[in-house]
Formats: C-alpha cells, sequence, structure tokens
C-alpha cells in the first residue's frame, strides 16, 4: 500500500501525467519504481528508466518503460539528451538523491518538474534557488505520501485506486524474496545494498 499510493501520487497529483509527457524514472526497478513505470505508462507518457543491471532493467522493460538506461555503464544525462534528441523531459522522478539530482535539473524542459522523493545514495546538498531559474523556471518539490493522503477521502480514493487496479490484473506487484521476521537485519542490508527488485516480504513464524 505504501508503494502503490506513493506512485500513484507522483504520477497522478505531485505531477500529473498525460499523453505525450516525457518523464525519467530512477530505480525504475524498485519497488515503487516498477509501479510507476507501469502508471505512467497507462496516462500515456514516455517513460526513460535508470537501473543498475541488465536484470533489472529487463524488469523495467517488463512494466512497460520505453528504454532503460544502465546507470553504472552509462551517464544517464547523456543517454536521455540522445532518447529525447534534447527536448528535455517534462519531469523527473527522483528517489536517489545526491548522485543524480543535479544531473537530472540538466536534463528537465523549461518549467520543467523535479520531484524528489527519496535519498537512497544520500541527501541532495543546500540548493541556491537561483538555479531553478537559470536552468528555466524549473518546479522542484520534495513530496511525502503523508501529505497526499491528509484526508479520509483521500487516503480511501489512492488505495481504492490501487486495490482495483491490481484486482484488475494490469498493476503487477513483483515480489522479490520472502524472509522470516527473524532475518528482518538481513532484508535492510539487502535494500539499502539495492540488491532487490520490487517488495521484500518479512513473514512471521517463517524459517
Amino acid at each position: 500500500m505504501l508503494q502503490g499510493m506513493t506512485a500513484h501520487y507522483l504520477s497522478h497529483s505531485t505531477y500529473p501525467l498525460g499523453p505525450g509527457d516525457r518523464c525519467l524514472v530512477h530505480a525504475a526497478a524498485g519497488g515503487v519504481g516498477l509501479l510507476l513505470v507501469q502508471m505512467a505508462k497507462r496516462l500515456g507518457a514516455y517513460v526513460i528508466g535508470t537501473a543498475g543491471s541488465e536484470e533489472k532493467a529487463a524488469l523495467a522493460r517488463d512494466a512497460g518503460a520505453d528504454a532503460v538506461i544502465l546507470y553504472r555503464q552509462q551517464d544517464f544525462v547523456v543517454e536521455t539528451r540522445a532518447l529525447t534528441g534534447g527536448a528535455g523531459l517534462n519531469v523527473v522522478y527522483d528517489s536517489v538523491g545526491a548522485t543524480t539530482f543535479l544531473g537530472g535539473l540538466d536534463l528537465l524542459a523549461p518549467r520543467g518538474t523535479m520531484v524528489l522523493f527519496g535519498a537512497s545514495s544520500g541527501a541532495v546538498p543546500p540548493l541556491d534557488p537561483q538555479l531553478l531559474n537559470q536552468k528555466g523556471s524549473l518546479f522542484l518539490t520534495r513530496p511525502t505520501l503523508g501529505h497526499y493522503i491528509l484526508t479520509r477521502a483521500e487516503l480511501l480514493q489512492r488505495a481504492g485506486d490501487v486495490l482495483a487496479w491490481l484486482e484488475d490484473g494490469w498493476l503487477r506487484v513483483r515480489i522479490d524474496r520472502a524472509l522470516p521476521l527473524a532475518d528482518a537485519g538481513a532484508a535492510h542490508e539487502a535494500l539499502a545494498g539495492r540488491q532487490t527488485s520490487g517488495k521484500v516480504l518479512l513473514v512471521p513464524g517463517a524459517g
């Protein structure tokens, strides 16, 4: 529910995607990433993803990504410019933070939106707002789910959409692994080390 509703507010509210929009989804094979790619494609966007391995790139493509950049082997800024013909992106969805943030700003079209919703590589350094002006009157937001489910009605609407899409079958959740609750430490290490693609489940009483 956490990741499903996060992908929902990112694609439907923070920057409401529509046909013809160009977006970049960092960590496209992650838990939020795979769901966000599916929602973005359903809304008609052209989706570029980044991933750390060929295996993860395949998962992102299977979720609907139009193109996937292997960030360990390729410069995502150079590759994205080539994919868009230099036109620029409408929005960047960045859950990585320190190592991708400034490059993402360079990829946005004038009045584009940078959505920073995580920091898996570390916190972004302090930013002079004038930089947003210099790069094209850009928008910058640092959203969190709590502010997108402020009312009971909004919570039910987002959760209802996600659950209905799962029931319909077009939204798919990938289970990466299931571990006994006693192995919670190993689960955290796998997540921190970017060794997972999709969901990690902790199962009480297993093992």
